[in-house]
């Protein structure tokens, strides 16, 4: 409040500067600063008001401010404004004995505070949103791979090549061998926390039904430390993983036993929340499926469920991460999808409240196919087997022998 009543002041100060009051025979112009707002629930902001009669000199007048909906914002008699919901409105200011000289100032009031609210994400993802995951796709991959072992048709290897944001990605491959190629290929990513390695069941089955799998590492857990900072940090990895998950299709594509036209992708948990905004970046898939996932960390951090996830963060620690958060938030992107998508979710979810995934299943484009389960977090076998089908489908994968 010290800032603001110092900004106040010195718009104040401003006005008071030149000459004599505007009269009544002039035209003063009255300007307000900025032209728009964005503040959180229970934040305040400062207008700054000038007011120039005729001749362009600055002149100090009586002002009158009222806000449009007080439900949302409300003014104070020296122009500083305090949010009080989420929505928007208008702030008009006056002259006092001229009040059809005036200005507005358009408020939007966003839940990104302490409220309790939910926040608003700013609509669905742009252009210069999606500028955020480009990368130099003629960067060298530096590829290693170190094969681990041959068992079942199916040889495993480590592997590593250069992320676009530095340091290097590393994963798993699965390949089929002695299968006459090209074949189709998918990406799997992890839930949280999890590892490449963890995949190595679903890896080792995908493989044997003849696709070439590559499962990378997130960048969390190429570190020590939490998964989520609740940090800018969280920021930075979310667009380095949809960066590491582009070159690793680049790593794919480059494979001699696989089909560039037949890439697919499959995301679990937070894989699958962040496969959203990765299917919505990512134009060579043939096909997609989001396996338990949801909209997002700030949509699952503040859902149905409340503010559960991050009560114990500080208020300013909560506003930091919610505003670095939001702009990458997959819920945002996923409607740029332009391949098919396969989303599945159990219905008694002990982890991934029903609304969560069901927020996500709404803001998917046509084609999807969605699927419910009588299940938790772990979907059984109805939905592994419902997963090839839909792979076999759209990319040639094999159907396993007998019933699911």
């Amino acid at each position: 409040m010290q800032r603001i009543a110092a900004l106040t002041l010195a718009a104040g100060a401003c006005l008071a500067c030149g000459g004599d009051p505007v009269g009544q025979g002039e035209a003063p112009r009255l300007t307000l600063s900025p032209d728009s707002l964005v503040v959180g629930v229970a934040e305040s902001s400062p207008l700054v008001a000038t007011v120039t009669n005729a001749g362009g000199a600055v002149q100090y007048v009586p002002l009158q401010y009222v806000s449009r909906d007080p439900k949302v914002a409300t003014v104070s008699a020296n122009g500083a404004i305090s949010a009080v919901a989420v929505g928007a409105t208008y702030v008009v200011a006056t002259l006092a004995e001229r009040p059809e000289v005036r200005d507005s100032v358009r408020v939007r009031v966003h839940a990104d505070s302490c409220s309790g609210a939910r926040p608003h994400f700013g609509g669905p993802a742009t252009a210069e949103d999606r500028k955020l995951f480009a990368y130099d796709a003629d960067a060298p991959l530096r590829l290693q791979q170190t094969v681990e072992s041959t068992s079942g048709g199916v040889e495993t290897s480590r592997v590593s090549f250069d992320s676009p944001d530095g340091g290097s990605v590393t994963g798993m491959v699965w390949a089929p061998v002695a299968r006459p190629g090209p074949r189709p290929a998918i990406v799997l990513l992890h839930g949280l926390p999890g590892t490449a390695r963890l995949l190595s069941e679903r890896g080792q089955g995908l493989a044997q039904a003849g696709a070439v799998v590559l499962a990378i590492d997130a960048p969390f857990s190429r570190r020590a430390g939490p998964a989520l900072t609740f940090t800018p940090q969280d920021r930075f990895e979310q667009i380095q993983v949809v960066k590491d998950l582009q070159r690793a299709v680049d790593v794919l594509r480059a494979r001699t036993d696989v089909d560039p036209a037949r890439v697919a992708f499959v995301g679990f948990s937070w894989g699958g929340a962040t496969g959203a905004l990765f299917v919505g970046i990512e134009r060579r898939l043939r096909t997609a499926a989001l396996v338990v996932g949801h909209g997002g960390q700030v949509s699952h951090a503040t859902g149905p469920d409340g503010f559960k996830h991050i009560a114990g963060l500080s208020c300013a620690q909560r506003v930091a991460w919610i505003r670095a958060m939001a702009p990458v938030e997959p819920i945002r992107y996923v409607g740029n999808a332009n391949a098919p998508l396969l989303l599945q979710n159990g219905m008694q979810d002990e982890f991934i409240p029903r609304p969560d995934a069901a927020e996500l299943h709404a803001a998917a484009p046509d084609p999807k196919d969605v699927r419910w389960y009588a299940t938790g977090h772990v979907l059984g076998q109805q939905a592994l087997a419902d997963f090839h089908r839909w792979m076999h489908e759209k990319i040639g994968l094999d159907l396993p022998a007998g019933p699911p």
